[in-house]
């Protein structure tokens, strides 16, 4: 049986569409699943990746945690940068609700999380934690965006790190298969579909994208989230890209 891997890309709010793949793979892809040794992510997507390994059952409280803190963004008058929102301790008290105590012990070795160190710009690979407070602090570091997430990056092992997909937004792992899910149209296996004639790809931070006017409005609703009709539109759309990649590969059920 091949060995598989699922890497879930930076994507923002957009990972909306990545909770509705991932509703689809534990639905329909148990032969999938069965294969799968471990998870990766960048940012949002390291967020998704720690659900599948730690907290399948949760998937429906992280999905109306995102409608939830979407909505609560939405709300503010400049958006995260709205004076005195504290947009890291929602996504931090969102996180403790959602992982489960013996998180990093499911996580080891499992779990590859992409952060960016602030002051060299290099990317490392997390996938080792000593506590479950290490690995909340690793899924922050992934997620922290300057200035539209605060003005302190996160503080880990000695270092200050940020977000993940600034250097490595869907990673690729090593040994097996690894199977990449992302909401913006490009080469990965799981992503919308291009509806246009030309496709110009665009390779940014190891991801490839397809250069389009739909892109372009996906990336302004990873920073900024759409109505909340339309976040429940996206997650269904992730849930059908997923499951006809499941039947294009022969693994549904």
């Amino acid at each position: 049986m091949t060995v598989v891997n699922l890497s879930f890309a930076a994507c923002g709010f957009m990972g909306i569409y990545q909770l509705g793949a991932v509703g689809a793979f534990l639905r329909h892809g148990n032969m999938l699943l069965a294969s799968m040794r471990a998870c990766a992510g960048a940012s949002a997507g390291a967020l998704v990746a720690s659900v599948v390994i730690t907290a399948p059952d949760k998937l429906e409280h992280c999905k109306e945690f995102t409608y939830r803190f979407a909505s609560n963004i939405r709300r503010q008058t400049f958006g995260p940068l709205t004076p005195g929102y504290d947009f890291m301790m929602e996504l931090r008290d969102g996180i403790e609700d959602i992982l489960p105590s013996n998180a990093h012990l499911l996580a080891n070795e499992r779990l590859h999380i992409s952060i960016t160190n602030s002051r060299t710009g290099k990317n490392s690979m997390v996938s080792s934690f000593t506590s479950r407070d290490d690995l909340i602090k690793v899924l922050l570091a992934s997620s922290f965006v300057p200035i539209y997430a605060g003005l302190k990056p996160v503080e880990f092992q000695g270092q200050k790190w940020i977000d993940g997909g600034f250097t490595d937004s869907i990673p690729i792992l090593p040994v097996g298969r690894t199977i990449t899910v992302s909401p913006f149209s490009g080469s990965q296996d799981v992503c919308p579909r291009h509806t246009g004639r030309r496709k110009l790809h665009l390779r940014v931070a190891n991801m490839s994208i397809i250069f389009s006017k739909d892109n372009i409005k996906r990336l302004n609703q990873a920073l900024f989230p759409p109505s909340l009709p339309r976040m429940q539109a996206i997650h269904q759309e992730g849930y059908e890209d997923a499951l006809r990649f499941l039947r294009t590969e022969g693994w549904m059920q």
